[in-house]
């Protein structure tokens, strides 16, 4: 049915020989998740690490951390009115993004919690968003954006193509010139943009007769680059709050844990990521690993997060250069099947596990795109989606695929998204 040869279909008989010398071998056949393996390494942690990690030695393993979550808002609420800093930060970004847009911000850092902190310890977070100075060289040096109209650099340019709109001879234009120029005095950055543009931040049509036009379209330069330089400065205040935020509801999130004896998956995660890259502890884990697995199978790999695979990865990358001392890796796997985002799974890993396996183990790429249970229907549409996306620079590497069914059927769409101008 599989497509085996009848002569090899026909022995099937024999196949028993093989099974039992399996069974009588010692080493029994081990089917297991990620979650499952991690937290037999977490039961076999020493003392220390898990202290280290904050977590309690007798525990209760959450496989779902939902009532955990629900339970955190309360405390992380409480410790926001606490603290003043923590108030003010809160209170900003409600009013520049709402309470749900901070609160689905702050709900993404806690299902990435693991990773946050750990980008966190290693300066990431700070980093991640650069300062206006940064971004914009020529107002490196100013304390703040509003700052920028003291400098010599913009205001000059400011005035001078207020001066030009002064001097035009539409009133319109006059009009604008003296907006300009008022702001600009005042110190006013929301009125110097109104004034050169429009309320879409593009820059605002002058008359190409207008004399000095040259010099207005030089202060509209300035404008348009204070213009970003302030959004780049909002985004930095607003990941710098949400990450101090975040950080407070990851405290307030482990105390919770703490009260109740749990452990959910990330723990074990971040366990097994601990005990298999530490420099000490990895050559104890490693001689126990030794002992238990000679061939290693992954299926549906594109379902896996970055840092389980970083945990898989520090285990085996011990062996590269190895000379085949270590146990046979055989992962299996497909990135546009990939369905577990809520999960963190990330398509990429599957990538970098390609990659890993073939330069690091020198082991073989294998690919399969022939099939023998879809019918000819179901892959038509597959491969119509898929190349249409390879097109369009959404996805890369894709063969059409091709199938051994004959079976007759049809394709329905549950649901189309009309494309602009369609209704």
């Amino acid at each position: 049915a599989r497509g085996l040869p009848q002569a090899v279909a026909a022995s099937r008989a024999a196949w028993g020989g093989p099974h039992l010398r399996l069974l009588e071998a010692g080493r029994p056949v081990q089917i297991r998740t990620f979650h499952s393996w991690f937290a037999a390494l977490l039961r076999g942690a020493p003392v220390s690490v898990l202290q280290s990690l904050g977590l309690p030695t007798r525990f209760e393993l959450l496989e779902d951390d939902q009532e955990a979550v629900a339970r955190v808002w309360r405390r992380f609420h409480a410790a926001v009115e606490r603290d003043g800093e923590a108030r003010a930060d809160y209170e900003a970004s409600v009013a520049s993004y709402g309470r749900f847009n901070t609160l689905k911000a702050l709900d993404s850092a806690l299902a990435k919690r693991v990773e946050f902190a750990m980008a966190d310890a290693h300066g990431v977070v700070a980093e991640s968003v650069r300062s206006f100075g940064e971004m914009f060289p020529e107002f490196a040096g100013a304390e703040s954006v509003e700052a920028l109209l003291q400098a010599e650099g913009v205001r000059h340019p400011l005035l001078d193509a207020a001066r030009t709109l002064g001097r035009a001879s539409a009133p319109t234009f006059v009009a604008k010139g003296v907006e300009l120029e008022m702001a600009v005095t005042a110190g006013d950055l929301q009125g110097v943009l109104d004034a050169l543009l429009t309320k879409g931040q593009e820059i605002r049509k002058f008359s190409e007769k207008l004399a000095g036009l040259d010099v207005v379209r030089a202060g509209q330069a300035v404008a348009v680059r204070m213009c970003e330089a302030r959004t780049q400065h909002e985004a930095w205040l607003h990941h710098h709050r949400i990450a101090r935020l975040a950080r407070l509801l990851v405290e307030a999130y482990a105390g919770v844990k703490r009260e109740h004896g749990w452990v959910d998956m990330s723990d074990v995660e971040r366990t097994a990521h601990v005990l298999l890259s530490d420099p000490v502890l990895a050559g104890w884990v490693q001689e126990r690993l030794d002992q238990q697995v000679r061939h290693l199978l992954i299926d549906e790999f594109q379902d896996t997060n970055a840092l389980q695979w970083q945990a898989l990865h520090a285990w085996l990358a011990s062996y590269a250069g190895a000379g085949g001392d270590g146990p046979s890796v055989f992962i299996v796997g497909d990135p546009k099947q990939s369905i577990y985002r809520f999960r963190r799974a990330e398509p990429q890993v599957f990538e970098a596990a390609q990659r890993f396996i073939e330069r690091d183990l020198q082991g073989d790429r294998l690919a399969c795109d022939h099939t023998h249970r879809n019918a000819p229907a179901v892959l038509a549409a597959v491969n119509t989606v898929m190349q249409a996306a390879q097109r369009d620079g959404l996805y890369g590497g894709f063969r059409a695929h091709t199938t051994q069914s004959r079976e007759a059927c049809a394709v329905d769409a549950l649901s189309a998204i009309p494309r602009p101008g369609e209704g």
